[in-house]
This record gives structure tokens, sequence and C-alpha cells, in this order.
């Protein structure tokens, strides 16, 4: 059903209403915005830019409303998480942006400030004083990330107000800061921290100098930071259910270091006793859980699902789906699974890119991980906290032969032994 525009122009004036505070020119702190999270189809599309612009299904509809089975919620939300190094706010504490000054951040919007688009809109490139957050010259101070909603995009108020509510509280080294909104008029923006390697989509799957092939410790480090902030989110008083995990949603940053983003989806998990809430399918293609798919039930393990298939990706450099490759292996989880399964078998699926330079133990390990997270009953599915602590043991090998290559490099630079030493190393990291 299609929305009545007068009821989307008195939601816009109650955001509007929430923002009018404080001096633009100085940081201000938002009022929560709170609205349900949005529902959106799954799509088979996904973000081409590797910033917070992740595509959206324009079919999707601005009054779905999704229902929990448990009635009932918690009221607070400032508890400190797990993780010591993530905290939940009560409120957004974000700079309340005016129109013109992402404007003049951004060059006037200028094309060749563009960073991507998606089906919100574009993502400019803008450039704002470090301290101030006020606009500054091309060139000067502290890179930004703006996204700038298409006029004629369905689902952008609803997304839009999620990202402020779920991103704009949230605190965690592995989840994209957003920095700041913008609601003037008709215009809604949002500002994030610029991430200057893209996203993890762009790495495994594009081609070319600026994409080139991630080694094995990379792609193994890039892992354990996603899965530490799916179970920094799982981890929360009120459990947050992420519910769009996929590779274009994962973007790095100079030190390759992996951070969430796109918050357009996420909801609260069950409460009061249930084990699920019950909603409409939203997601991509690919990457959401069957349950979810097939019944509407989401459960946080439908995360864990997510992170398998993206596990899966990482390990093979191919795509999720894709219907390029032969009608048997368009769904990758399905034709991978035997292969994961069958440590005879693994070294055919591993990618190639990686021309085997990697611990065979590691990868093996790596590959029962995934299989795990790719469980049909989401019961079974390790949860995200044990992911990390098996990442990170997969992580301690490489570690590991490091230090023995090392050890019997010095050990063997005396004598005639580098030769063969070259030759161990090569030995030791291709899949045995």
């Amino acid at each position: 059903m299609g929305n009545c525009l007068g009821s989307e122009e008195a939601e816009l004036e109650a955001v509007k209403d929430a923002g009018r505070h404080g001096q633009p020119q100085a940081p201000a702190r938002a009022a929560a915005l709170p609205m349900a999270p949005p529902e959106r189809d799954l799509s088979m599309s996904s973000s081409s830019s590797g910033h917070p612009s992740s595509s959206r299904s324009p079919g999707s509809s601005m009054n779905s409303v999704a229902t929990t089975r448990s009635g009932g919620s918690g009221s607070s939300s400032s508890s400190l998480a797990a993780y010591p190094e993530g905290r939940i706010l009560e409120a957004p504490n974000l700079r309340v942006f005016t129109f013109g000054e992402l404007r003049s951040a951004t060059r006037n919007f200028r094309p060749d400030t563009v960073l991507g688009e998606g089906g919100f809109g574009r993502v400019y490139k803008g450039w704002v004083d470090e301290k101030t957050m006020n606009p500054t010259r091309s060139g000067i101070g502290m890179v930004v990330a703006v996204k700038k909603l298409n006029p004629e995009s369905v689902q952008g108020l609803q997304e839009w107000q999620s990202e402020v509510n779920f991103l704009g509280r949230l605190s965690h080294p592995n989840l994209v800061r957003l920095l700041g909104y913008c609601v003037e008029d008709r215009e809604l923006l949002l500002v994030y921290e610029f991430m200057p390697k893209g996203s993890l989509e762009n790495h495994l799957f594009r081609k070319g100098v600026a994409f080139e092939s991630l080694p094995w410790n990379l792609r193994l480090r890039i892992a354990i930071g996603a899965a530490r902030g799916l179970a920094f989110l799982h981890s929360s008083e009120k459990q947050i259910i992420y519910r769009d995990f996929k590779a274009s949603n994962i973007l790095l940053d100079t030190n390759y270091n992996a951070k969430l983003s796109d918050f357009g989806l996420a909801k609260h998990g069950p409460t009061g006793g249930d084990s699920h809430v019950t909603t409409r399918v939203m997601g991509t293609y690919g990457y959401a859980a069957p349950e979810y798919v097939a019944t509407g039930h989401l459960y946080v393990k439908s995360d864990v699902w997510g992170f398998g298939v993206v596990l899966l990706e990482m390990l093979t450099g191919l795509r999720a789906l894709d219907t390029g490759r032969p009608a048997q292996q368009h769904n990758l989880v399905d034709w991978a699974k035997p292969y994961l399964a069958d440590r005879r078998k693994l070294a055919r699926l591993v990618d190639p890119r990686l021309e085997g330079q990697y611990p065979s133990k590691a990868a093996l390990l790596a590959a029962q991980l995934t299989l795990r997270c790719l469980e049909g009953d989401p019961r079974s599915r390790p949860s995200m906290a044990e992911v990390v602590a098996a990442l990170e043991e997969i992580e301690q090998i490489n570690v590991r032969r490091r230090d023995d290559h090392h050890r019997s490099s010095r050990q063997k630079s005396g004598g005639s032994g580098s030769g063969r030493a070259g030759s161990g190393h090569r030995q030791s990291s291709s899949m045995r």
C-alpha cells in the first residue's frame, strides 16, 4: 500500500522538531526519534560504493510494521554492553548540521565528490574541521561521508530514522561512527566517518589495481573485526539483530579494520523469554537465514547465518549468489557445503588468488566454523561470541606459524639453509 503524503509530511515535521535545538555551528545532541526500524523486501542488489549507501529495494513499503511475540521491551538501553570497548547511549549524541553546511562541505554536492550510490541516495565525500565539525575547504580537515536522500526514495525517511536511532546510540571500534545528520525542508542527510579502503565486497570481487586480492591474514583480521561488531550488538541488554550482514556492509579503514555500516534494517531482538520476533522478511537474497525467509521468524542467530555466508565468500573469493556461474553453482552455500565438509576437497574450494599462502589447518578450521554458522537449525549455530573465540584461535595458528618460520630462518641464516628455508615456507603455506 502506498503512503499518504500528508502522513509522511507530519512525520518529517516531527523529526525536524526533534532536531531544532542548540547552535548549528556547535555539536548538538539529537533527541531520540521513536520510530520503528524500516522493513525492506529481500533484494538482489548491493552497495557499489563501499560506504554507508547500501542499495534498497524500491518497492518496499514504509507502512510495514514488525510485530513481536513478547509484547514488551526493556526500558533501559544505557547499560554497558559485555564488551568494555563498546557502549550504548540512552539517546543519540550527534551533530545537527544545516543543509548549507553540508552543501559547503561537499562542494555543492559536486559529481566528482560522489563515493557511491544506493537505493537511499548518493554518498558524497566532504571535509569538516575535526574539532568544530564546521565545513572546510576541499582537502582541508577531516574527510567525512555524506549520505543524501534521493527524493524519490520510498524507504528514505524510515531508514534515516533507523540509522539515527541505532547507529547514533552505538559506540564500538567495529561499528562505523555516525557523526551527525541534517533535516531541513525535505532534505535528509547523514554524516559518517570516512572509510578509506571501501567495502570488503570491493576487495573480494572487484578487479583492478585498486582492489588487490586480500592475503589470508588480512581476511582473517577482517572476519574477526566484523564478528566482534556483531557480538557487541547481540550482547547488549536489548539484543540488536543486524539483519543485513553482507560483504558490502563491512567497511575498512586505513588499516583494514572492519566496521559494520548501514543499520537501516536493525531490530531489537526478542524479549520476555521468547526466542524470536516475527516480522516481514527483509534483507538481501543469498545472505538471509532460511528460517527467516520461510517463516518470517527472526532470531539473533539469523545474523550468524549471514556471517557464515560472508565467511564462505572470504574463503572462496566467490559471491553468495552469481547467475553467471554454472547452474548448480548459482547459490554458493548449496554448492560449497559438501566441499567444506570434506578435507580432501577443500583445497579446490579455497580462493586461488591466495596462491596457497595460508596454513592448511587454519583453512580447515575456518571451513568447519563456516559449516557451524550455516546449520539449518538456528539453535545449532554458535553464538557470535563463540565465533569470535574460534576465529581468534585460528589467528593464533598464523602467529605460531610465523614465529616458527622466523625461528627456523634465524637458525639457518648462518649456513646453506636459506634456500631450503624459503622452500619450506612455501610448502607449509600450501594446502596439504
